[in-house]
């Protein structure tokens, strides 16, 4: 992760996509990222990425179950009481 708080993730085609890290999470033992593709933008996209390891690589799946998507956007907004998550 840079000093802003910007992550590099190769997504499944091989291109490389940049995201913001807003906060991270451990809740049942699983680790979440909150990110974004803007820090500076009101309306900007978010996702909520699981952390996933396989081996000694670790990788990020969006969270898209809607249960599951639900808890841990509440973790996030109770956390970050400046922020309003809405599903697409």
């Amino acid at each position: 992760m840079s000093e802003n708080g910007q992550i590099m993730l190769t997504a499944d085609d091989g291109s490389e996509v940049a995201f913001f890290v807003l906060e991270k999470a451990d809740i049942a033992g699983k680790s979440y990222l909150l990110v974004s593709d803007s820090i500076e933008e009101e309306e900007a996209e978010a996702l909520i990425l699981r952390e996933m390891e396989e081996g000694d690589m670790v990788m990020y799946e969006v969270v898209e179950e809607e249960k599951e998507l639900a808890i841990i956007s509440k973790y996030f907004e109770e956390l970050l009481e400046d922020i309003e998550l809405k599903p697409e």
